[in-house]
């Protein structure tokens, strides 16, 4: 994965997406590039490694937050992320 300096990004034209794994960067930056021209969407694991926070959250969005915030936290750069997985209603979720 490429490093990346986080001193080299303009913060006003920068997006990180929290996340390690350039499939998903390359998954958000398809969808959202077209929306956002001039936009540079960048891994947090470009930037550095930073650990991991406590996804203790009730639901997948509240995850995610965990994650946004973290990053922010870390860069202090715009950031998404998202979280997903199964929930299985027969097995109480």
């Amino acid at each position: 994965m490429e490093h990346i300096d986080l001193t080299s990004l303009d913060p006003e034209r920068t997006v990180v997406v929290a996340t390690g794994n350039l499939h998903k960067l390359e998954e958000i930056s398809a969808m959202l590039g077209p929306r956002l021209p001039g936009m540079r969407f960048v891994a947090l694991g470009q930037l550095g490694d930073f650990p991991e926070p406590d996804e203790n959250g009730a639901t997948f969005r509240d995850n995610a937050l965990i994650k946004a915030e973290a990053a922010v936290a870390e860069t202090g750069l715009a950031t998404i992320a998202d979280d997903s997985g199964l929930a299985v209603d027969a097995l109480d979720g």
